[in-house]
């Protein structure tokens, strides 16, 4: 056993009970001794991403969430459809811990992890909960910071920068020479820009509002599609032309966007054959889902798309284990040594774990609008207690 590390810390709860009741609590939970290849990381940076909100809220609204309890240990309660509650029954009484990734400073390490002792690690954990004050996770779900980096920098070093990388490396994978993708000023979207830039792929980017496409084009973006504006359609169709693009990547995953997609590479493919076909063209166009900004379900006309098409869901880790251990390690690598530019993410607020639960703050970040990231620094609440 360990000596001089810390019993128990608070950590962020998500229970969801059988008559669909879901209850968000901070809570006081026993810090696990690390096995021979595990770690104990004090928190310090945890970026709240929509991952994240997807696994708290479940298919609950936060609009209609009822606040109680104090400002110090607030309770959130919500209410999923009997459908919805019923889907997730294996989720029934089971409190789940919120949050995929965090960076902090590892306290307490195993036999076989010693090295990491004092350091400051970046850690993805499917399991652990990242939003606590502390974590025991394997030693093989962190990567260490470079010793210049704080951890505020290297908070998100696996979902948004891995996430970027993948989505270029599955469109390689794909036989794509560019792509698109939607949602493309949020944070994920700016690294994708700039890799794109380094890479030399061709990106057309697909935002909500002017002054997005204007943020994405100080950066050096060629193709801007602004989805709000009356020519959309017509500015999408020129993009993919010049671009020949027959892939996208869409983080709504809902609404009509899907459909105007795959039409949209339909056309720019017919004005490339050399003859007319009444079926339409014979190229592939694919189309991956990877978020769910967009509720609402997924609309397809079915028509207009030609005869080879795909809508399907994408995850990182899919293409990670295509593309082999040594290739994901590089990527990684690439990573830590760019967090500062490439991979830089911004944050709108820096919070406690107790704020998350604060009314005005959770309906804040569960807009998920674009440049209103939070980042939950657990060290704050202990300051407050």
């Amino acid at each position: 056993m360990i000596e001089n590390m810390p019993h128990e810390g608070a950590k962020l709860l998500s229970v969801l009970e059988a008559d669909g009741s879901l209850r968000l609590e901070l809570a006081k939970a026993e810090v696990a001794q690390p096995g021979d290849d595990q770690v104990v990381i004090r928190i310090e940076a945890a970026p709240i991403n929509p991952s994240d909100i997807m696994a708290m809220f479940v298919s609950a609204d936060p609009q209609t969430a009822r606040f109680s309890g104090s400002a110090q240990n607030p309770v959130v309660s919500l209410q999923l459809t009997p459908q919805a509650a019923q889907a997730r029954a294996i989720r029934h009484g089971r409190p789940v811990g919120a949050g995929l990734s965090a960076a902090g400073t590892v306290i307490a390490a195993g036999r076989n992890a010693e090295r990491m002792l004092g350091r400051k690690v970046s850690a993805l954990s499917l399991d652990a909960g990242m939003f606590a004050q502390y974590a025991t996770v394997n030693a093989a779900e962190c990567a260490l910071l470079p010793q210049s980096a704080t951890t505020k920098q290297g908070a998100d070093v696996f979902c948004n920068p891995m996430t970027a990388l993948a989505i270029v490396e599955a469109a390689k994978l794909a036989g794509s020479r560019a792509l698109i993708h939607t949602a493309a000023a949020s944070n994920l979207g700016r690294m994708l820009v700039r890799i794109c830039q380094e890479d030399y792929v061709p990106l057309v980017n697909i935002v909500r509002r002017q002054e997005q496409a204007d943020l994405l084009r100080s950066i050096g973006a060629a193709h801007v599609c602004v989805s709000s504006d009356s020519g959309f359609r017509d500015d999408l169709r020129r993009a993919i032309a010049a671009t020949g693009a027959t892939i996208a990547f869409d983080a709504l995953g809902g609404g009509a966007m899907a459909g105007e997609l795959l039409r949209a590479m339909e056309d720019a493919a017919c004005a490339r054959m050399s003859a007319y076909s009444p079926y339409g063209s014979s190229e592939f166009k694919q189309v991956f889902i990877y978020g769910h900004l967009d509720p609402s379900p997924i609309v397809l006309g079915n028509e207009g798309y030609g005869m080879y098409w795909s809508l399907r869901n994408w995850a990182m880790p899919e293409t990670l284990a295509k593309i082999g251990a040594e290739r994901t390690a590089g990527l990684r690598s690439c990573i830590l040594d760019n967090l500062t530019t490439t991979f830089a993410s911004t944050y709108a607020r820096e919070i406690s774990l107790a704020q998350v639960l604060h009314k005005d703050t959770m309906l804040a970040f569960a807009r998920q609008a674009t440049g209103e990231k939070y980042l939950i620094n657990p060290m704050l609440q202990r300051l407050e207690n």
